[in-house]
């Protein structure tokens, strides 16, 4: 062929158009081409209907095929999840649920998927099924929702920090501390495990190691971005953390994201400001950008929970979102709230799993989502907690017995975001981590920042994948992050 037939040929390729735009169009003149996978396949003796989806909406385009023009030969191997190029013209569709149709004139096949052993066939397939085939489970409408919702979600995150002046820090992945110090670490070493160096005593030489001493996979990017919020002021991290706990529950993960903000001269009622101004901000987003999404998991959540008992289904989902718009959080602190939870007909008639007896326990999910859900019905920010539940890093109230942390809790999900007021006083931080058992040579840069012009500052940590299933109605954590990190659960 002639270079300039090939380029001729080029310039008259039709461009491909996506479905999300093509279901939007109003001039209906030209001819368009989509490429997609093909979700279900139906016909008669003259026409077949093909439903294409590209990903790029929830709804899909049904390609009309002549079988007088295009034979139905053309057409045998289209089956589910089958992928083809199609070209044709919009046209006003007949059927309900959808404007336009295409009116096929050319089809391709572009990669076959034989029935036999292709999975995901048009019909319902249970969540546990779609996790052990996560490498197909986006071709499904309930994944490629929760896959479009989780970047507008990571997009918004970033717009609300950046349109407030705060600076993106990527903070490190492999540390040799731990921030919660609570040892639940994965460790992270070049160290031949069949030959491992050892001292006389027995203890491994992490000497010999890559770093020359023990390394792990961080839990969390606070330490790091408080360094940089006391240069930086306004300061937040948004990357992966890793916790190795052994529990095999629907709200852990071993492998998760955490946007953590830290704001230098920051009190303690600003975090709250900020965390409520925040979350209300991405619920807005996820509102106004994902309509159609949250329309079709609202459904599935009331599908699924339809023979349930009026009392134990789930509040709708956008219900649930406008609710969390539609109310200022309550602030009360911890001392307040378990007078309230001790006092409440639910713990004196037993209705607790862990019944609340004294001031000191630590609260689990029943009691703040009763807080939330029965007592203020509304979102819920718990304040000034026991120094003994929390961490080492927190600002020490002049009670002695408490620190300034807070917890927002929500409906349906208990804590989404954990922060506090951090001790700014070297003294004080000093005398905590030592109660705390805080290794000191491995923390020596935390503490030196409180010697060279320390400030007031505060900050919280927000679990992204929490924050997915609150938008999404989702029940299970594993079901809103692509390739969930599990104990024996590393397959793809």
């Amino acid at each position: 062929m002639q270079p300039e037939i090939a380029l001729t040929k080029l310039r008259n390729k039709v461009k491909r158009t996506e479905i999300k735009a093509a279901l939007q169009m109003q001039d209906l003149a030209y001819e368009i081409n989509v490429k997609g996978w093909v979700r279900t396949k139906r016909g008669s003796k003259n026409v077949a209907f093909i439903a294409l989806n590209d990903g790029s909406t929830i709804h899909n385009l049904q390609l009309v095929v002549d079988l007088e023009q295009i034979p139905e030969e053309k057409l045998a191997l289209m089956h589910t999840g089958a992928s083809v190029s199609a070209n044709g013209k919009l046209i006003p569709s007949t059927g309900s649920g959808q404007k336009v149709e295409m009116a096929v004139s050319a089809i391709e096949l572009l990669g076959e998927a034989n029935p036999d052993f292709y999975p995901l066939q048009p019909k319902k397939h249970s969540l546990e099924f779609l996790r052990e085939k996560a490498h197909l489970r986006f071709r499904t409408n309930t994944f490629s929702a929760i896959t479009r919702l989780r970047h507008a979600m990571i997009f918004g995150i970033h717009k609300f920090f950046n349109d407030r002046g705060f600076y993106n820090i990527h903070s490190p992945i492999i540390t040799g501390s731990d921030a919660e110090g609570a040892g639940e670490m994965f460790q992270v070493t070049t160290l031949d495990l069949e030959k491992l160096p050892r001292h006389e005593d027995g203890s491994i030489n992490f000497e010999e190691d890559f770093f020359g001493k023990a390394a792990n996979l961080t839990v969390s990017g606070q330490l790091e971005a408080e360094l940089a919020a006391l240069a930086m002021s306004k300061v937040y991290t948004f990357g992966p953390t890793f916790r190795a706990e052994n529990s095999n529950t629907s709200r852990h993960l071993a492998e998760f994201w955490m946007i953590e903000p830290e704001v230098a001269f920051n009190d303690i009622h600003d975090n709250m400001d900020l965390a409520e101004d925040m979350l209300k901000f991405l619920i807005r987003y996820a509102l106004d950008n994902c309509a159609d999404d949250l329309a079709f998991l609202s459904k599935r959540q009331q599908d699924e929970e339809k023979n349930k008992k009026a009392d134990e289904r789930s509040m709708e989902l956008i219900e649930k979102l406008q609710f969390v718009l539609s109310n200022s959080f309550e602030r009360i602190s911890y001392t307040e709230a378990i007078d309230i939870l001790k006092n409440s007909n639910h713990n004196k008639k037993g209705k607790f799993q862990y019944p609340i007896e004294k001031w000191g326990a630590d609260l689990q999910s029943e009691h703040e989502r009763y807080l939330v859900e029965k007592h203020f019905k509304k979102p819920v920010i718990l304040t000034d907690y026991p120094k003994e539940i929390k961490a080492f890093y927190m600002k020490q109230n002049d009670d002695g017995k408490t620190v300034r942390a807070m917890d927002v809790l929500f409906p349906g999900i208990g804590e989404i975001i954990g922060g506090s007021q951090r001790e700014e006083v070297y003294d004080k931080l000093l005398q905590r981590m030592n109660e705390t058992h805080i290794p000191l040579e491995s923390m020596w840069w935390f503490l030196e920042t409180r010697k060279f012009g320390t400030v007031p500052h505060a900050g919280f940590g927000l679990g992204f994948e929490r924050l997915m299933l609150f938008v999404t109605g989702m029940g299970n954590i594993r079901d809103v992050i692509p390739f969930p990190r599990t104990p024996y659960n590393l397959e793809f």
